[in-house]
This record gives C-alpha cells, sequence and structure tokens, in this order.
C-alpha cells in the first residue's frame, strides 16, 4: 500500500494533534489550573503543536516542488532526447512482453 507524502503528512499531523487533545483534555482538570508548571506546560503544547503544523505544512511544500522540479526535469529530458525516451520505453516494452509471453 503506498501513500502520497500529502497523506502521510496528514495523518501524521493528526495523529498529533489528537496527541495533544488528549493532553489537554488530561491537563483541562480544574483541580491543577492552580499548579503553575501546568500553565506553562500547556503553553508549551500549544507552541510545539503550532511549530509542528507549521513543519508538516513546509515540509508538503517542499516535497511538491521538488516533485514539480522532477517532473520538469524529465520533461525537458523527453523533448531534448526523444529518441532516447522512445528507445528506452521501446526496450522496456519488448522486456515486459517477453517475460508476460514466459508466463
Amino acid at each position: 500500500m503506498s501513500f502520497s507524502v500529502s497523506e502521510t503528512v496528514s495523518s501524521a499531523q493528526a495523529d498529533l494533534e489528537r496527541l495533544v487533545s488528549d493532553l489537554r483534555g488530561l491537563l483541562a482538570n480544574k483541580e491543577l489550573d492552580g499548579i503553575p508548571e501546568i500553565r506553562a506546560l500547556r503553553e508549551r503544547i500549544d507552541d510545539g503543536l503550532h511549530r509542528a503544523r507549521d513543519s508538516a505544512v513546509e515540509a508538503a511544500r517542499e516535497a511538491a516542488r521538488q516533485a514539480k522540479e522532477a517532473a520538469a526535469t524529465a520533461d525537458r529530458y523527453a523533448h531534448d532526447e526523444p529518441w532516447r525516451v522512445a528507445g528506452a520505453a521501446l526496450a522496456v516494452g519488448a522486456l515486459l512482453g517477453f517475460l508476460l509471453a514466459r508466463r
């Protein structure tokens, strides 16, 4: 099973948000409001969540940029060297045909 980069990032972000939600639920106990360390922990969790979201978005953007760049490079190569690409496609097709014929 194959996942795209955006699906993986979305899944990781959802997992992180569930974890943070669980932590917030635990820390939201009104009996803990008077403890300064709990207040500081809540702030660190919020800051960490914002940083994680920003990092996930940036990672997805970078992956998309790299994929577009690779596609553009492949497109340029196919236009610059059409006979090589056609020859390689012919070779791959012949090999697949040979392998399938042996079955």
